[in-house]
């Protein structure tokens, strides 16, 4: 099945845009690439950038429910697609292409993107480098099948019991060195937990992704991703990821931690303007505001206490005060963002979203098209509107709420494609 869905997604050259490619020095020019109109590689040549979406975004028009909505993505079937600053990629293109490798970097390019992903952890030896979580490496990477670095891991792999005990590992970029990091290949997140294996426990993709692409996917450094994306004169977003060992890390301060995320960007030479940092840990975003506010302006505040209902209530209470704080931007799953009318049966914006409009703050959400199928009311990302899904297609249905009358103004996506569709339809 899996397979079979792979087959449905992949790239087409049918819904292709050209688009003029501005070739200049590749530090860009706090513009990004918003309007489509080009992108930089600092080679100091001219050629044309052409977007593609493949046939994924069609699939979900077909998808839909008639109406307007339906009707009016139908009418830009045939593009032109452009880039877009809406589209937030979510770790590149993991939807199919291992996470936080140039392969999924530039797939997600391919699609349109206008802003890139990098998760930010760091090394043994304090170096920043792209992973989604500091140990996530035993299901990211193929780091247990090297019997080179596999033991270095906090937890080496513990294969499964007879009596229910799951397989386990752990392992996290603070065990190795960037050097031993960089020789990693990148694999499709997931993980078995019935293995008995390393071969089993690694082989853990979930149903609706795909092991296609999964080869050997080129790992990053935090250095390398900036000048990746900076050489494509597209934008970035940071995101500073939570430690899960205990700080200090050998002398190592969160607030270094912080601070050295901002250093890399000044030291590329690039506009605080193309630069969205996130945090789900407050003072992270406080220190920014305090200490770097030119890239503290447009700071990304991840909001996970609407994971529960009296976190979602106490922050819902909290946004007047953030805004006081300097905070501008907040970033729940966008989930807590609608809501079902139980009067009218329609999503509307949910007493979240109102909260933050009130208070003055911008809203950025995610993450798109990181569900399995909708056909049963979908799963963590759509729990609010469970009632009113029925199908693959009402992911536009919900996308259109969060635009038009939630108001948000970026989104993360696991693949952009869909995203890029809605985007230059509605002129994002």
């Amino acid at each position: 099945m899996r397979y079979l869905l792979a087959s449905c997604l992949l790239f087409s050259l049918a819904s292709a845009a050209a688009i003029p490619t501005n070739q200049g020095n590749g530090k860009g020019n706090g513009n990004g690439n918003g309007n489509g109109n080009g992108t930089s590689n600092g080679n100091g040549h001219n050629k044309k950038f052409t977007v593609e979406l493949g046939p994924r975004p069609y699939y979900l028009v077909d998808d839909m429910d008639e109406g307007p909505l339906k009707a009016k993505l139908q009418s830009c079937s045939e593009g032109p697609f452009k880039v877009s600053d809406f589209v937030f990629a979510h770790r590149g293109a993991p939807l199919q292409f291992p996470e936080h490798t140039v392969e999924s970097y530039s797939a997600a390019r391919r699609m349109g993107a206008g802003v890139i992903e990098c998760d930010v952890a760091f090394t043994k030896d304090k170096q920043l480098v792209c992973r989604h979580a500091q140990c996530d490496l035993h299901t990211t990477t193929d780091i247990l099948n090297r019997t080179d670095l596999a033991s270095k891991c906090t937890t080496p792999f513990t294969p499964a019991t007879s009596n229910g005990t799951a397989a386990k590992a752990k392992c996290c970029t603070s065990d190795i060195t960037q050097a031993e990091f960089k020789t990693l290949c990148g694999k499709m997140d997931g993980f078995n937990p019935k293995a008995t294996t390393v071969k089993e426990y690694m082989d853990g993709t979930p149903y609706f992704r795909t092991d296609l692409y999964s080869t050997c996917g080129t790992v990053q450094t935090h250095k390398e991703y900036i000048d990746l994306v900076n050489g494509w004169g597209l934008k970035f977003t940071p995101e500073l990821k939570k430690p899960e060992v205990k700080m200090p890390f050998q002398g190592y301060t969160q607030e270094q931690y912080a601070q050295d995320m901002i250093d890399a960007y000044k030291a590329a030479g690039v506009d605080p303007s193309r630069v969205w940092a996130q945090s789900f840990v407050p003072d992270d975003i406080f220190y920014w505001i305090k200490n770097e506010p030119d890239f503290g302006r447009q700071a990304v505040y991840l909001d996970e206490r609407v994971d529960t209902v009296a976190g979602y209530a106490n922050a819902t209470a909290s946004l007047p005060g953030l805004a006081a704080r300097g905070v501008n931007i907040m970033a729940p799953a966008f989930f807590a963002l609608t809501k079902v009318d139980n009067a009218t049966g329609t999503i509307v914006p949910s007493e979240y979203a109102l909260a933050a409009k009130a208070a003055g703050l911008e809203l950025v959400t995610w993450s798109f098209e990181r569900s399995g199928w909708l056909n049963k009311g979908g799963d963590y990302y759509y729990q609010y509107v469970k009632p009113v899904i029925n199908n693959d297609g009402d992911m536009y249905t919900v996308l259109d709420v969060l635009v038009q009358q939630v108001g948000i103004t970026h989104m993360f996506t696991d693949w952009p494609a869909t995203l890029t569709y809605f985007a230059s339809c509605f002129g994002l």
